[in-house]
């Protein structure tokens, strides 16, 4: 895949996070917490906390999720070899994110490697670039 080109809501306010500090770290954390679930080591990540009202949330978390995607500008590593390493992916809505460095979705889990953020988007804002 190629680059994508970071939209300007992404430029707004940011709080800074740090994931694990490599990626052996990450795939021994992975693999001993969730073993033979597919995961994905990313970097340069975001955590889009969707803006959502009272009603949307209600209906998120009636569906075992929480209004959380992750986007990461770079693939470290992908267990099923779904993404090449350096690509960029979009996760789907969160369904426990543990420990600030395992985002976990109903197919993958993506662990959270060096330095990130996190930030408020609109579903709209989250889906606008690809």
């Amino acid at each position: 895949m190629a680059s994508v080109e970071e939209p300007d809501f992404m430029k707004g306010p940011r709080t800074p996070l740090e994931g694990m500090s490599s990626s052996s770290e990450a795939r021994a954390l992975v693999n001993q917490r969730f073993p033979g679930k597919p995961y994905c080591l990313v970097r340069d990540w975001t955590i889009f906390r969707i803006e959502v009202t009272p009603e949307e949330l209600s209906k998120v978390h009636a569906s075992g999720q929480l209004p959380m995607i992750v986007f990461a500008h770079n693939v470290a590593e992908d267990s099923q070899g779904r993404f090449e390493r350096g690509d960029w992916v979009r996760s789907t809505m969160c369904t426990s994110f543990n420990g600030g460095v395992l985002f976990e979705t109903r197919n993958t889990i993506y662990v959270l490697i060096g330095p990130g953020h996190e930030q408020p988007a609109t579903l709209k804002e989250v889906f606008s670039f690809c």
